[in-house]
């Protein structure tokens, strides 16, 4: 069949990315080979492809495609996140929008049942757009953080945690998003300097008309929920008012003046108000002091009734906050406004300023969780790729707050917590925990001594549990880990490694390892490979609002899969961001057009059985002696590169032994003249080392590495390039791949020269080569004339003890060559750049020998290292000692 002149992903990724599904490939079962397990970070199921996506997922298939051509059982689990906010609000969107419902308006029950619907037609889009890219997913384990059995494993785990005593019910200051009506973990909120106004507004003392305190607040708005202000007990400017009252303005409440340690003399005027409802380090205050609580603002943030100040109850509360401007200027207390910059907490979800509120929530302990989750890491039994990022875990490990785990929201594990109908909801409610509402009931019964309690008398927690409460169990869940814990789970847990991004390293990460000392007692992963940020040509994120994230899908489109995973790898090394451009696929796009072209240009030749110029057999003997040695090298170096986790390097190495090695030298050397057949031999060895390199670069690459070791040679039933045996690399024969790189190095500077002088590219030419036993003993390796002759298109070549007339030189290694041409030559021209090569080497040498002199590199290097510094610097001294007799005789001054 005829090879078309242009690759065509198109057709061909389909067709393979088909064939490989039908044949069960991606299948996984235990047996007795070596486990190999990756879990995909589960896609909120709202998700649709992105660059971050594509970069992370590529590198997973990499890691498990290399694995299967290892030999090694190789499972990839693939899934989705609930994600209990994002999903709730879409879900309320698409009730709104085309069910013309309020989510008011409907049962709990059914809600949920419009959620799954939902899911079922909108959600899971994420993994069929993955199959485009390529991922080599077992996707008969697909899971979902919602499932019946991974819900059920959720609950166990609250329960588990609440019967040792490692989760509790508290009044706690939260995060508060007003926008999705839920408390948030300190991790989803994201803090940005922002401008801002500082109010200074007068509190006048009770019973006087012009003395008070000033003090300065970001938030008027909350002045009404104040209990008291604050000055420091050193600070002389209020010692006296400390035991007074104050009025607040606009509604003359009395408060106290209070000292205490917390106030920041310098902050400011000195003196705060005191808002415990409305701010951490105030409530904290406030608990010091015995202070009341006032909540002014309501869960969607608007100005609730217990505010005293009547014409700002029901606004927003940056709409109240405009309106007590001219208030308190009307009345008289407000000084000044003082704009100035400080940080700003926003919901990560909803981008909205997050309300410091007190709130009942369910919290875990962190405390005993994360010693045996930072000694793992600290030890490296659980070891980070690159391992810089020890010391960002470090720093957040040994700073852990309790973890928030209550949301308010519908969508997700609801909390198994019941309640007495007739007890009012407050901190003081008597709880029963349990995985039914019949357990709880029993507990009920017992504690309370009331054995005629019914389920009827029970009400459960209203609330849903923290999306990450559920996603932390991902590597145990999705192996039925609680639900079979003498099962399968013990073959494929501990998992290999996980690839994420970096910027989920405290919500996930660190979760997931606590998770499993705690559930499992042992790590959930041997490895973490973070991968860096996707950014654009002006390092900015990206994101739709910039309008710089290009569409993944059109991005496949437009180049194939292979071409983006080549333009996403080649510059992604762990951890490191990736300043993205399309240029970077289009390299990609060339380079499979490259592998086409090599692939279109041996199945273009003619084959003869027979050999029949000793020469031409020598020569090509040793291109693929060559060639062979050198991809022992490679291999080597790729092996090295996986077991680091350098991936990036890994396929740089293969990409420049293919278009340099491979494409532009090694077929270039055995190529057969004009309407000239190739011998069967090496035929045969190119279709070998063809379909070797193409197994090599199958993981980076995987569709038209398929194709072409297709197309090479007629396969059998079942054979294909996806479950071959990764190449084994052996020990290279050094001194030939020397000879042939020197041979290289010959070819390039007579073909340079031809250049400078205007010879034709096939004019043959004769060459002379200055008698030395270096020399000598290169031109005596088999085949080693023969290709420098043919490949640059060379009528003599041989030695010669005196330096021949109109002949222009070169030094390679350490012997001079001399390139007759039948033109005079311009000795000052020949001067010259005899003087810049003499310059360069001089240079060189003087680097070498700062090197040789550092007493910490020589006796610290490895004495191979040093000793090929110091080969260098007597090869150095050789050629400049070449370089200066050439000036001498020449005559150059």
């Amino acid at each position: 069949m005829e090879l078309s002149t242009r690759y065509n992903p198109a057709e061909t990724e389909e067709r393979w990315y088909a064939h490989w599904e039908s044949r069960g490939y991606f299948r996984s079962t235990p047996d007795d080979r070596e486990p190999f397990t990756i879990v995909i970070p589960p896609p909120n199921v709202t998700g649709v492809l992105h660059m971050g996506h594509m970069l992370n997922n590529t590198i997973q298939d990499i890691l498990i495609r290399k694995a299967r051509l290892d030999g090694k059982n190789a499972c990839w689990v693939p899934g989705t996140d609930h994600a209990s906010i994002a999903t709730e609000a879409k879900v309320v969107r698409w009730l709104r929008e085309e069910k013309k419902l309020r989510k008011a308006d409907i049962t709990r029950e059914q809600f949920m049942d419009y959620a799954y619907q939902w899911k079922e037609k909108y959600g899971g889009i994420i993994l069929k757009q993955l199959r485009k890219l390529g991922a080599s997913c077992d996707w008969d384990r697909t899971a979902f953080t919602m499932d019946k059995g991974y819900y059920a494993d959720v609950i166990r785990m609250f329960v588990n945690l609440y019967g040792k005593g490692k989760l509790y019910r508290a009044m706690r200051m939260v995060n508060w998003d007003p926008e999705a009506k839920t408390v948030l973990s300190n991790e989803e909120v994201l803090y940005n300097e922002e401008q801002a106004q500082l109010f200074h507004i007068k509190y006048l003392l009770e019973g006087s008309d012009n003395e008070g305190i000033v003090i300065a607040t970001q938030r008027p708005e909350t002045i009404f929920a104040d209990v008291a202000v604050a000055v420091n007990p050193k600070d002389g400017r209020y010692k006296k008012l400390v035991g007074k009252k104050v009025l607040i303005p606009l509604i003359d409440r009395p408060i106290p003046v209070i000292a205490d340690d917390y106030v920041d003399i310098e902050f400011g005027t000195g003196a705060l108000k005191i808002t415990p409802a409305h701010d951490q380090n105030d409530y904290e205050v406030g608990q010091r002091h015995g202070l009341e609580v006032i909540d002014t603002i309501s869960d969607d943030g608007r100005i609730s009734d217990a505010c005293a100040y009547q014409p700002i109850v029901g606004l927003d509360r940056f709409e109240a906050r405009k309106q007590i401007k001219p208030a308190l200027e009307a009345s008289g207390h407000l000084i000044k406004i003082e704009d100035y910059t400080t940080n700003i907490g926003r919901s990560e979800r909803t981008g909205v300023v997050v309300e410091p509120k007190l709130s009942l929530q369910w919290f875990v302990k962190m405390s005993n969780l994360g010693e045996p989750a930072l000694k793992a890491v600290l030890d490296e039994e659980v070891k980070f790729y690159p391992p810089s990022f020890q010391n960002l875990y470090r720093n957040w490990m040994e700073n852990l707050r309790d973890w928030c785990i209550s949301r308010q929201l519908w969508w997700g594990q609801r909390i198994p917590a019941w309640y007495l109908k007739s007890e009012a909801p407050s901190k003081e409610t008597r709880v029963f925990v349990a995985e039914t509402a019949e357990d709880a009931l029993a507990i009920a019964r017992q504690e309370t001594g009331n054995a005629s309690l019914a389920i009827t008398d029970l009400r459960q927690d209203e609330d849903v549990l923290d999306t990450w409460a559920s996603s932390w169990l991902w590597p145990i869940s999705v192996f039925d880990g609680f639900r079979q814990p003498d099962g399968e789970i013990n073959y494929y847990y501990p998992t290999s490694v996980l690839v994420t991004g970096w910027d989920i390293i405290f919500f996930w990460v660190a979760r997931m390892i606590m998770a499993g000392y705690e559930f499992k007692g042992q790590k959930p992963f041997g490895a973490v490979y973070f991968t860096g940020m996707v950014r654009d040509k002006q390092r900015r994120k990206m994101s739709k609002s910039l309008g710089n994230s290009p569409d993944a899908l059109k991005l496949l489109e437009d180049f194939g899969a292979d071409g983006v995973r080549y333009g996403l790898m080649s510059s992604a090394a762990a951890g490191g961001d990736i300043l993205f451009d399309d240029k970077l696929c289009e390299n990609g796009r060339n380079f499979c057009n490259k592998l086409w072209n090599a692939l279109r240009l041996v199945k273009g030749w003619q084959v003869s059985e027979n050999a029949e110029n000793e020469d031409i057999v020598r020569k090509n003997a040793l291109a693929a002696q060559w060639l062979r040695e050198k991809f022992n090298q490679v291999l080597t170096d790729v092996d090295a590169d996986f077991r680091s986790f350098r991936l990036s390097e890994a396929l740089l190495t293969l990409y420049g032994f293919i278009w340099d090695d491979f494409c532009s030298w090694y077929l270039e050397m055995i190529k057969p003249g004009y309407e000239q057949p190739i011998d069967r031999s090496t035929y045969e060895t190119t279709l070998s080392l063809f379909s070797e390199i193409m197994v090599a670069m199958h993981p980076f690459m995987p569709f038209i590495t398929e194709e072409i070791w297709h197309q090479l040679r007629v396969r059998g039933e079942g054979e294909d390039c996806f479950k071959q045996r990764y190449p084994i690399s052996g020990k290279a024969d050094v001194k030939l791949i020397e000879a042939v790189e020197a041979a290289k190095d010959i070819i390039t500077k007579i073909r340079d020269l031809r250049n400078q002088n205007q010879i034709k590219p096939r004019d043959p030419l004769s060459v002379r080569i200055q008698s030395g036993d270096s020399a000598k003993e290169l031109f005596s390796t088999s085949g080693l004339r023969e290709m420098v002759m043919k490949l640059a298109a060379l009528g003599e070549l041989d030695f010669t003890e005196t330096e021949p007339e109109n002949a222009k030189s070169f030094i390679s290694g350490t012997d001079k060559y001399y390139v007759v041409l039948n033109q005079e030559i311009d000795v000052a021209a020949e001067c010259g750049k005899i003087k810049q090569d003499l310059e360069y080497q001089r240079g060189f040498i003087r680097s070498i020998e700062a090197k040789l002199s550092n007493e910490k590199f020589v006796s610290g290097a490895p004495h191979q290292v040093v000793e090929n510094e110091r080969r260098k610097l007597a090869d150095g001294m050789a050629r400049i000692q070449i370089l200066e007799e050439s000036m001498k005789k020449m005559g150059c001054t």
